[in-house]
């Protein structure tokens, strides 16, 4: 995610009216993960990464519990100060009902809807894992119903995403989850099961805006529009009724919000090519098939990863259409790797997506082809990854 850090920074530097390399006053939160004995190590461990990965300044701040403010109030002022006056605020991993707790009546939710209003100025918040289960209307107690086996229950969020989009929703963080191997732990380690228990209990008008592990969603507040960035997707779910929206697209709140509505209207996705949109604003086989012919690679294969998430798909089809994919990827003659890198990495995704659904067949299909055209692809405890003949690790 460096590269969508660095963008954030670059645009809103620009928006201040500074050049892309201006340093705007950024912080970290640590409240999330406060609880823990190893606070001071993570803190350390997120400005090393800003520094040295996305090369910006980021200064934390310290609001580790309630009773450690009450303790000092003079310093908690001095931390509120700070997080008030910063353009671009952080929080990331540990639990979202531990910093809800410790963010009541605090003054944390209003500076957070007041960095976002036109009246604050224009900046940033970006929450990562537990911290973006915050943003929503109502947030998971993970760590009380995956780790203490308490029933599935909505907390309080921050309603951070409604005041400052419009958009009621439950914020969902690793949504495509698939570290319980032989269990389901989809949807933040919540499983279908679970997740529907909670669906139940949704207040009106609310729906799941679900990302994807190791994905990002950008979200516009001038131009109203979201982008997805990274390695997989956005999905919106009402229940029964999930739209993915694949990296690399760009949609409208409007559209998000149609989405989530209990009676949508068909809205197609804003994307490089509108070509092959079926009346639900999604693409069919023959709309894959006609950008594929037609040398629109990349739209190809956002409209494929779009077909692929859809449950009514045909196997044999997206099976087929996954191949034609593979074989163009392999017939630039030009600057190969720069070329068809982009292509491998959906691929992979794709790939991904088939294992963590236990699609086997898929995902060695996606393999054996690649590895026919002469992409090794190799899986390692860290992921897969892929490499031409006679040339090193990609």
């Amino acid at each position: 995610m460096v590269t969508p850090h660095q963008q954030v920074f670059t645009d809103l530097a620009n928006g201040l009216g500074g050049s892309p390399r201006t340093q705007v006053a950024a912080v970290s939160l640590d409240s999330p993960y406060g609880f823990q004995e190893n606070a001071d190590e993570l803190t350390e461990r997120i400005r090393a990464y800003f520094d040295e990965s996305v090369g910006r300044e980021v200064g934390p701040i310290r609001f580790r519990s309630s009773a450690e403010a009450e303790a000092d109030p003079a310093r908690h002022a001095t931390e509120m100060a700070k997080l008030r006056a910063a353009r671009w605020v952080f929080a990331g991993p540990g639990s979202p009902s531990y910093a809800l707790r410790t963010w009541v009546d605090s003054g944390v939710g209003p500076a957070l809807h007041d960095r976002l209003s036109p009246a604050g100025g224009g900046g940033a918040v970006v929450f990562a894992s537990a911290a973006a289960l915050t943003l929503g209307a109502v947030t998971v107690p993970v760590y009380e119903v995956y780790k203490v086996g308490e029933d599935p229950r909505w907390l309080t969020g921050l309603d951070v995403l409604s005041r400052a989009t419009g958009l009621t929703a439950a914020v969902v963080p690793h949504f495509d989850n698939a570290e319980g191997g032989t269990h389901d732990t989809r949807f933040c380690y919540l499983g279908e099961r679970r997740l529907q228990m909670l669906e139940r209990d949704l207040p009106d008008g609310t729906f799941v805006l679900g990302v994807d592990e190791h994905t990002g969603l950008i979200m516009d507040l001038d131009s109203r529009t979201a982008r997805v960035v990274g390695r997989g997707g956005v999905s919106v779910r009402v229940r029964d009724r999930t739209t993915v929206t694949p990296t690399g697209s760009t949609v409208t709140f409007d559209q998000i919000a149609d989405w989530g509505a209990s009676t949508p209207r068909a809205v197609a996705p804003v994307a490089a090519s509108d070509d092959g949109i079926d009346g639900t604003g999604a693409p069919d086989a023959a709309a894959v098939d006609a950008l594929l012919a037609a040398g629109d690679v990349v739209g190809g294969v956002r409209a494929l990863l779009t077909l692929e998430s859809r449950p009514d798909s045909d196997r044999a089809t997206v099976s087929a259409l996954i191949a034609r994919v593979g074989a163009l990827a392999a017939t630039p003659q030009v600057d190969v790797r720069s070329v068809i890198a982009p292509y491998v990495e959906l691929l992979l995704d794709l790939r991904r997506g088939a294992r963590n659904d236990k699609r086997y067949a898929d995902a060695d299909t996606i393999r054996d082809r690649l590895n026919a055209l002469g992409v090794e692809v190799r899986d390692t405890a860290d992921g897969a990854t892929w490499h031409l003949d006679d040339e090193g690790d990609a």
